[in-house]
């Protein structure tokens, strides 16, 4: 009888923990870029480039894409590509570089963070390193609940593009049993665990220059230095 109850109170746990995350976020998701706010900044969440089986990854593809259509729409002027780097073979931030430049976004409108080990890392850094309050959020639908989450019980006001996948531009409806549980992981991080960032750095400012201009590029505040 006691594992019945355990199982109960486990399963009750991850229905609130989900219906928590997805409900206080679902207002601040876009799929339609007219409605996207515009922010200065774009965070383009990491993700293999292959699939297990070694085939293209069209999650990662969909939100290079996205982030590429978000940049020449003048709804962001600077794209912080961030994931894991954990060795020479794989490095997710340097793959969206190489496929972003390629597409014709400027180097100079990219930074590339490369300690973004987790999803968590990667909101932590955007408030703590690069002094982020406002930004977009590039990443697929079931992701952008967990990111969005983060990102607001971190004190930031972010928003996310869904980006499409599949040839129908599907948003990603469904939702992995990987990112079930990653939502009730997230929350245990914030109020229980009191989880920290793997590796948080110096304080680094982000140069902002609008698409096409010639100008100077303008940097946004440098965060004051965490202890």
């Amino acid at each position: 009888m006691l594992f019945w109850w355990a199982l109960a109170a486990f399963a009750l746990t991850v229905l609130l923990a989900n219906r928590w995350v997805i409900n206080s976020t679902d207002s601040r998701l876009y799929d339609n870029f007219a409605l996207l706010p515009d922010n200065d900044v774009g965070i383009v969440l990491g993700t293999s480039a292959y699939t297990r089986k070694g085939q293209a990854n069209p999650q990662f593809y969909a939100r290079v894409d996205a982030a590429v259509q978000l940049y020449r729409l003048g709804k962001i002027k600077h794209l912080i590509v961030s994931g894991a780097n954990p060795d020479s073979t794989y490095n997710e931030p340097r793959r969206m570089w190489q496929e972003l430049t390629k597409a014709g976004v400027p180097a100079e409108a990219i930074t590339m963070d490369f300690a973004g080990f987790r999803t968590f890392d990667t909101l932590s850094r955007a408030k703590h390193v690069f002094g982020l309050r406002r930004f977009t959020l590039v990443t697929q639908k079931y992701h952008a609940y967990r990111a969005l989450f983060l990102g607001k019980k971190m004190g930031m006001s972010p928003v996310a593009f869904v980006a499409p996948i599949g040839p129908t531009g599907e948003p990603g409806n469904r939702h992995p049993p990987r990112e079930v549980f990653a939502r009730v992981k997230a929350v245990l991080d914030l109020f229980v665990l009191r989880t920290q960032p793997k590796f948080l750095g110096q304080p680094e400012a982000i140069q902002i220059r609008p698409p096409g201009s010639e100008s100077a590029p303008s940097p946004l505040p440098v965060p004051q230095e965490t202890t």
